[in-house]
């Protein structure tokens, strides 16, 4: 039987070396042609290794946490051994690995889920919120892996609304004293090194500076409430509040063109076109994934790809080309209930802005104290490339915008 050589694939132009992520098949496991055999993370995405035959793995050379070059052989597989490999609704057993020595509320045995085809790894992490929610391990959903739990599964399970049941005896005091102080080291994944990186290397290499104003969003609100059953039996999408913003950013950044452009050695390089960074909390970390012209896109457009782009940052499967080569980043820590932030620059860019809840607020209107639904935006900027002025300007214009939305149908 032939013997086939599991190799690193290549995965960016700039990327020479990953690490190897959990193996979904491991030694003496089988898979068919195609099928994913390991996950590999780098700095900026992750992506799954297919088997080049069907067979069984032979050899497996890297582990899991270990680095391993672009090119380089990390396993073997012997073509026509073994069994035809599970399918994707039965997912194969984890390659067993040594774990470090847990505390007791971690030392869950892996729980069967969909009955004896699906065997769930319980994390560490995980362990540890099922024993401070108190949630039922058969309860939880895992997403993770090759069927692994992770803890991001169990919080989920916790949120989610529970029958009414009667009510449980008062258990007794827990003793404080003596109770377990243990400690876990988990290696920083490429993503989470790599934003590492870029955050510090943006606070030390430009002049970062934020400027904050606040919306009224009642017109915004008032049109999308109008239009949103219409919006979505037509384009088949929600209409957000996100569309609104990058529509309204793409006007402030034609008025103040220096918060579109970027400094590149003495020279400063203006961007004749739009292209939108929008920051999601993916699998691995945040994620800025980019609205390529988004000067040319709808509202219905705008909507329909930030949902995508959101989707498959959960599932670890944006592109590396979908997340580089932004001229300006929108975050929107409003979803998270954050009410005022300073977000730092993603770099080379010179800019970046916030957004943040919705709060119903009193505000004077005509001499008039009125309640209107506020939210605060805040602008970073490189203060080496835009002044004061020209900050405040764009904030106002985008302000304008939002505060009365024909404008920017109009483009006035």
């Amino acid at each position: 039987m032939a013997t086939a050589e599991l190799k690193v694939p290549s995965v960016g132009e700039s990327i020479t070396e990953v690490q190897i992520g959990d193996w979904l098949v491991g030694e003496g496991q089988s898979a068919s042609k195609d099928a994913a055999l390991v996950v590999i993370e780098t700095d900026k995405v992750t992506v799954e290794l297919p088997s080049p035959v069907t067979g069984k793995v032979t050899k497996v050379l890297k582990k899991k946490g270990e680095k391993a070059a672009v090119g380089e052989v990390i396993g073997y597989m012997e073509a026509g051994a073994g069994a035809a490999a599970p399918s994707k609704d039965s997912a194969p057993a984890p390659v067993a690995q040594p774990a470090p020595a847990k505390p007791e509320t971690a030392k869950a045995e892996p729980a069967r889920a969909g009955g004896a085809q699906r065997e769930t790894v319980v994390m560490p992490a995980a362990a540890r919120a099922l024993a401070t929610s108190g949630v039922d391990p058969a309860a939880v959903k895992a997403t993770g892996p090759g069927g692994r739990m992770l803890k991001e599964d169990v919080q989920r399970t916790a949120a989610e609304p529970k029958p009414a049941s009667k009510p449980a005896a008062v258990p007794a005091p827990r003793s404080t004293g003596g109770g377990s102080r243990e400690e876990e080291l988990v290696p920083m994944t490429p993503m989470r090194r790599r934003i590492a990186e870029r955050l510090v290397e943006a606070q030390s290499t430009a002049a970062l500076l934020t400027t904050f104003n606040e919306i009224d969003m009642t017109a915004a609100m008032a049109l999308r409430n109008e239009h949103k059953d219409a919006f979505l039996q037509k384009h088949g999408v929600k209409l957000g509040f996100m569309s609104f913003f990058v529509k309204a950013a793409i006007e402030a950044l034609k008025l103040i063109p220096q918060v579109n452009a970027e400094i590149k050695g003495d020279a400063i390089v203006y961007h004749n076109y739009y292209d939108i960074g929008v920051a999601v909390g993916g699998g691995k970390g945040l994620v800025v994934p980019i609205l390529r012209n988004a000067e040319r896109m709808s509202f219905a457009e705008v909507e329909a790809k930030i949902g995508e782009l959101a989707t498959r940052a959960q599932s670890n499967k944006l592109t590396l080309d979908e997340l580089t080569g932004g001229t300006f980043t929108i975050s929107n820590g409003g979803i998270y209930g954050s009410l005022l932030s300073t977000p730092i620059v993603n770099p080379p860019q010179s800019g970046i802005l916030g957004l943040h809840a919705i709060q119903d607020r009193p505000v004077a209107r005509d001499g008039q104290v009125v309640i209107r639904p506020m939210m605060y935006v805040a602008l970073t900027y490189d203060h080496r490339l835009v002044d004061g002025k020209e900050a405040v300007t764009f904030l106002k214009r985008i302000k304008e915008c939002v505060e009365n939305p024909a404008r920017m149908l109009l483009e006035v």
